[in-house]
């Protein structure tokens, strides 16, 4: 991770923004932080670490693309047990004015502070592929807050919103998932299966075995509905995953391997033709554009 997007760890424990604030965190010397509470919402995005998360008298162990949310007033700490791997994480903080600006907007902006008030379930287990959307996104917010581009103000607000909205559509989805597969159609029941399992084997074959139809007829409908094949499709979607991944700072090698593509020389080409530039003059870019940030 770009060592730009990084802030060093506060004890302090209140925001100097009236909206919301977001810290991409790296500590290998961090020990121990004191039970404390907020009078805001306080996110946590997982990265890597031996720690759990104590919240009033529960202990919640943490691994990777776990995230978290702690509502106003809920007396927590972090239990660090080793540092024998950093302890690497985002924190995004968003004050009870802002989320009720949100729900004037939308009350779909609620659902996810509303479900852990009300059942005090803290902890979501994500899967890795969701995991790096959010990743990606609270990178751009960061890195938004961190520039002088014209319009920022505007920019941050809308990632801020746009960053509240996913969230909220992931738990959703989690909490919904058997009525959510009995109203979808086959076509985007297989555009979920395929968004959710980017890092693994997607042949026709394989969807053809899942979705229990023959692989001519899901061909059919993904050129039916998209004027695309199937293959297209899932090739541009995990060269944007391996795209974000990039500019996030992942190794090249990892992103290409994590997201499904089999070697270096057909990611290469695929990617190039895709975005018109190398994989590595993607990340060579983004260097440059934080540098001159």
């Amino acid at each position: 991770m770009n060592k730009k997007l990084q802030s060093q760890f506060s004890t302090r424990q209140y925001m100097l923004s009236k909206d919301f604030e977001i810290y991409l965190y790296n500590d290998t010397s961090l020990t121990k932080v004191n039970t404390h509470s907020h009078a805001y919402y306080e996110f946590y995005f997982f990265l890597e670490g031996d720690v759990s998360m104590q919240i009033d008298d529960t202990l919640y162990p943490v691994t990777f693309g776990d995230i978290m949310l702690i509502p106003p007033h809920i007396p927590h700490r972090p239990v660090i047990h080793s540092l024998n791997v950093p302890y690497r994480r985002f924190v995004f903080w968003i004050s009870q004015e802002y989320c009720n600006h949100l729900i004037q907007l939308s009350p779909d902006y609620a659902y996810l502070m509303q479900y852990v008030q009300t059942n005090k379930d803290y902890l979501f287990h994500i899967d890795k592929i969701t995991f790096y959307s959010i990743q990606s996104k609270a990178l751009r917010l960061i890195e938004e807050m961190q520039s002088e581009h014209f319009g920022k103000h505007a920019q941050i607000s809308l990632c801020v919103n746009d960053l509240v909205l996913h969230l909220n559509r992931i738990v959703y989805k989690q909490k919904h998932k058997k009525r959510s597969g009995e109203e979808l159609s086959l076509y985007q029941n297989l555009c979920t299966f395929i968004e959710e399992h980017l890092d693994e084997d997607l042949s026709l074959e394989r969807l053809s075995a899942e979705f229990f139809v023959s692989k001519y007829h899901i061909s059919h409908i993904f050129k039916q509905n998209l004027g695309i094949s199937i293959h297209q499709f899932i090739t541009k979607k995990r060269l944007y995953l391996c795209r974000e991944a990039i500019i996030g700072d992942m190794p090249i090698t990892k992103a290409y391997q994590t997201f499904g593509f089999g070697d270096y020389s057909s990611f290469f080409r695929a990617f190039k033709k895709e975005y018109g530039i190398s994989p590595k003059e993607c990340q060579d870019m983004q260097l440059v554009k934080l540098d001159k940030d």
